[in-house]
């Protein structure tokens, strides 16, 4: 194994006034200098990130909020729709007004409408401490001080997998956090076929702490073993290039045909594991007959495959025979189902890796999103984590997370979700913390008519994103230097004291502190924080903690020792291949959840749906946004490399990428020759739905007739009053579709869409995307 995999942990530098701190993009300490902030990686993590040096040019920067603000029409007209959201002016007001005036709005909803007219939406990273996580904070004060909230489930990220893979495999945790490691890549993986890549600004982050990057070192470890990479992207940096990885680009959106050709290259030469199919598997005969043409016609064939995705079909038959009889291990990245029909490469995918017999094998069979984020790969903590309890939510209705434009905008209209018709509810009141969905969302131009449609906007931000720029009310929270907190991950083993470095920038304040008031003002206060301070609530989520270890017999440190030594390494349970190798070693005893408890190639369950965009097994699927006329490139809208998602992208790390203040794209020599554009110059990307300036950067590593622009740029209209701005910044979502990936799993689309791109030759606008307001 390679050593930059291990641990223990060497500690953190404390000298010379350094605090220990941390974030999702990594372990770090700091102090403020006499030239200001200055921060410093941990000295454990082998591969650090730079996104910690966003932090020093953030922590005081101009688009700071610095005391509470209302919008103008809500504080002169009060509650109700209104489509000045976004082109409003803000008021300045005091904590007292600004609370009493949000309490009482809060008490008209709850004893008007009841809790079920707010979505608590808040989906986003916030921080990576464990009390001071805004999602928390927020949905544990709507339920004990409101009685509930609707809520969404899933992720942007993982809509389609997410709702999936425990009905065909597993649990979305036994497959992501609890299967193949990079500990079993390094030391026993033969080939890696990488739908979608593993790229390193993805497994860069983490959705808690994290103290160690061993991805680069673990995959330049199985190359220098002889393991085979294989990327199979339109980008060829979605490998790192200690891979060594062969780069094969097929058309954006058609892996599921290609590995369909992959597969029935298998069976027609004989090269699938019969035996692993038949005693794991269900549904197999099912799926043959459409993978033969016999159910449809058409034969799934390399020369059907090459036809749509763009590989020649000698390729596909050549890749077919190099991973049979091998430790072949596929993985799928969160990309491929962030787009129509996501669900299909997914489920194929796995059937891929069943046919070859891998699953359950160290090193080999199925790996959904490895490498998609920093946590997954690992192996998993043996004691429990701080957990702040968020109550009980009393509202039991529900959205998919991506579908909250259609919930704003459709009221009482109805849906298909996971079997089921679903009714969107009227919600009057959205309460945002910790989040910026005009990052996350899609088509942002018809996200601004759905929060017009609201009674009141609620936002807690350090900064005046465009989410807080469309809100109605907005309260100035903290930045996580500015406050004490526990930093830990489910699979990380380095639990962090994370330490106030700097004081609240203005009047700033914990998210925990604000709600505490409002809960007063609501008769919730001793409910909600349960009489205790912010100190006293971290001490009373490290107790479990202490308390696993002291039964153990393992170094038990009370709080204040933990506190001043900066962190603590807690044991992990052995990387044993979870659930999916006790299934492979007794199929019997250790039967998988799925309806059949086998692997399920057919499901009845879902084919009992009757959804013709997702039927009982995978199946390619035509796309309807596909190159035309007016739209003949493909986007990919990816994660950016200089930030997570949004966050800080005023940060001295994210700025230094941009070109002339925009965000860049890249794009293939040919396309970018054919459109008379050079390197660097500034271009306009645009479709029906909007447009957008970015920079460009002209590369061979990008498919020719696809354009990368990444997500992130704060959205930045060139003239708020227009229906459709342009934003001179370069945020994607401005182009993206909002719609779901399938009647069944309603995930996110963000990834993928058509576009056309052309020179800007007019006068550049300015960027005032962090101007303060």
């Amino acid at each position: 194994m390679d050593d930059t995999i291990g641990f223990p942990d060497p500690g953190l530098d404390l000298s010379d006034g350094f605090k220990p701190h941390t974030s999702h993009w990594g372990v770090f300490s700091a102090r403020q200098g006499a030239a200001g902030l200055e921060v410093r990686a941990y000295a454990g993590d082998p591969d650090p990130n730079g996104i910690i040096d966003n932090f020093p040019g953030a922590l005081r920067h101009q688009a700071r909020i610095s005391q509470p603000a209302i919008r103008r029409g809500w504080l002169e007209r009060g509650p109700g729709p209104d489509d000045r959201r976004g082109r409003d002016e803000f008021v300045s007001v005091s904590w007292e007004k600004a609370l009493d005036l949000l309490g009482d709005e809060l008490s008209r909803i709850r004893d008007t409408r009841g809790p079920g007219a707010v979505f608590g939406g808040s989906y986003g990273w916030s921080s990576a401490g464990r009390f001071h996580h805004a999602q928390s904070q927020v949905h544990r004060f709507l339920n004990i001080a409101m009685g509930g909230y609707v809520r969404s489930v899933n992720t942007y990220s993982s809509g389609a997998s997410s709702v999936l893979l425990p009905q065909i495999l597993a649990g979305y945790e036994d497959i992501t956090k609890r299967n193949v490691t990079w500990e079993q890549i390094a030391e026993t993986t033969d080939i890696v076929l990488a739908f979608g890549g593993m790229a390193l600004k993805n497994s860069m982050v983490a959705g808690g702490s994290i103290s160690k990057h061993v991805e680069r070192g673990a995959m330049a470890a199985a190359s220098r073993r002889g393991c085979d990479f294989i990327l199979v992207s339109p980008l060829r940096d979605d490998l790192p290039v200690e891979a060594g990885a062969e780069w094969m680009s097929c058309v954006p959106g058609t892996d599921t045909a290609l590995m369909l050709g992959i597969v029935h290259t298998l069976v027609s030469e004989g090269l699938q594991d019969q035996a692993f199919l038949d005693r794991y598997t269900e549904g197999w005969p099912v799926f043959l007959r459409y993978l033969t043409g016999e159910s449809d016609g058409q034969p799934k064939h390399a020369e059907w495959a090459a036809a749509i995705s763009g590989v020649e079909a000698d390729t596909i038959r050549k890749l077919a025979r190099r991973l049979a009889g091998k430790r072949a291990l596929i993985t799928v990245s969160h990309s491929l189902q962030r787009a129509e029909h996501g669900e299909q490469p997914v489920w194929m995918g796995m059937v891929l890796a069943a046919a070859l017999g891998q699953i359950g094998l160290p090193g080999g069979g199925y790996a959904y999103s490895l490498g998609a984020i920093g946590y997954y790969g690992r192996r998993v903590n043996d004691v429990p984590g701080p957990t702040l309890g968020q109550g009980r939510n009393g509202v039991a209705d529900f959205i998919p997370v991506a579908r909250i434009a259609d919930m704003l905008l459709k009221p009482g209209s109805t849906y298909r979700y996971n079997g089921e018709t679903r009714t969107y509810p009227d919600i009057r009141m959205v309460y945002w913390a910790g989040g910026n969905p005009f990052h996350h969302h899609q088509d942002i131009n018809r996200l601004r008519k759905a929060f017009a449609k609201l009674d009141t906007f609620v936002v807690h931000e350090l900064a005046w994103t465009a989410t807080a720029r469309h809100a109605d009310i907005v309260l100035p929270s903290t930045m996580t230097l500015e406050r004490e907190d526990i930093g830990y991950s489910s699979n990380d083993p380095l639990m962090v004291a994370m330490h106030q470095i700097a004081e609240p920038f203005g009047l700033s304040r914990d998210d925990y502190d604000i709600f505490a008031d409002l809960a007063d003002r609501l008769g919730a206060r001793e409910p909600f924080t349960e009489g205790r301070t912010s100190r006293q609530w971290l001490e009373h989520l490290y107790e479990p903690t202490r308390a696993s270890l002291a039964k153990r017999g393992l170094e038990a440190p009370r709080f204040d020792e933990f506190w001043a030594r900066g962190s603590l390494v807690v044991p992990q349970q052995p990387d044993d291949g979870g659930r999916l190798r006790r299934f492979r070693e007794d199929p019997v005893n250790h039967a998988l959840p799925t309806p059949s408890g086998r692997i399920e190639i057919f499901s009845a369950k879902i084919a009992g749906h009757n959804d013709a965009d997702c039927p009982g097994h995978p199946v390619w699927l035509d796309k309807t946004d596909m190159p035309k006329p007016g739209a003949p490139c493909f986007l990919v809208a990816n994660q950016p490399v200089t930030r997570l998602h949004s966050q800080l992208d005023f940060g001295g790390h994210s700025l230094a990428a941009k070109h002339r203040g925009r965000e860049v794209a890249r794009m293939n020599p040919r396309d970018a020759n054919a459109r008379g554009i050079k390197d660097g110059d500034i271009i306009r990307l645009f479709n029906d739905r909007g447009a957008c300036l970015s920079a460009v950067h002209v590369t061979d590593g990008i498919a020719p007739g696809v354009v990368q622009l990444p997500t992130g740029a704060w959205y930045d209209p060139m003239d708020p009053e227009d229906e459709a701005p342009l934003c001179v910044h370069g945020n994607p979502n401005v182009l993206t579709r909002d719609i779901g990936t399938s009647s069944f799993a309603q995930g996110c689309t963000g990834q993928l869409t058509v576009v056309e791109v052309e020179k800007f030759t007019g006068n550049l606008p300015p960027i005032r995307a962090f101007d303060p307001v």
